[in-house]
């Protein structure tokens, strides 16, 4: 795979050919890749597949803080000198990884220009999303966090597609990642589904008019549902 934004640059065979990659791990679905609380012993890249990263409160709440596919980095906090996982990364569906163990990712860094540049893009990227997700969970009700979410994972920002765009995850996971409950969620994709802004069965179509969930306050889309 040529990367984007890296002219004649093999991401995978460079990450592969480097000391200290641990290549081709592979995770079946629900596997565990590593756990909260674990040593934080390198940096993964996902060759295919999906997972998300999600945290577990003292009383036990889970959250999604992330889902991460083909093409990404996770696990990056060693870099800051973080000597315990603070998530726990788990595959959403079978998955191939690459591992660069602590010295290896921070050799890369340092050694190879065209990998730092993209390494460091691919991280700036991320931590854009996350300041967006921050403000988007102190300041929009559940669902339009759910809106946003749906639309982000069906890519309607990158790609401007205007065809429906099927997204697959359930509704157990989306609850988790706007904070809120899976009733609530149902609720939402029921309403969602009835406006004509999804088609849902089983797999979900997204619709580029949820948009107007996002962008506009629309008492007719909100509708009777309480703000959260």
């Amino acid at each position: 795979m040529k990367s984007k934004g890296v002219r004649s640059f093999d991401l995978d065979d460079f990450l592969a050919g480097q000391n200290g990659c641990r290549g081709n791990r592979k995770f079946e679905e629900r596997d565990i890749i590593f756990a909260q609380g674990d040593l934080c012993d390198g940096v993964f890249y996902v060759q295919e597949g999906k997972c998300k990263i999600t945290v577990v409160s003292e009383r036990g709440k889970e959250a999604v803080i992330a889902l991460h596919e083909k093409g990404d980095f996770f696990g990056d906090g060693c870099l800051t000198g973080q000597p315990r996982r603070l998530a726990t990364a788990i595959a959403m569906t079978d998955c191939e990884l690459l591992k660069l163990d602590n010295a290896a990712i921070k050799r890369a860094i340092h050694e190879h220009t065209e990998f730092s540049e993209f390494f460091i893009s691919r991280i700036l990227t991320r931590s854009a999303r996350v300041e967006a997700d921050l403000v988007d969970q102190l300041f929009n009700s559940s669902e339009k966090r759910l809106a946003r979410q749906l639309l982000l994972l069906a890519n309607f920002a990158t790609e401007g597609k205007a065809e429906p765009t099927k997204v697959k995850i359930s509704q157990g996971t989306l609850a988790e990642m706007i904070g809120t409950t899976r009733s609530r969620v149902s609720l939402f994709m029921n309403k969602f589904r009835k406006l004509g802004l999804i088609d849902y069965n089983g797999d979900i179509h997204v619709h580029n008019a949820l948009l107007n969930v996002v962008l506009h306050d629309n008492p007719a889309i909100r509708g009777d549902a309480a703000e959260d």
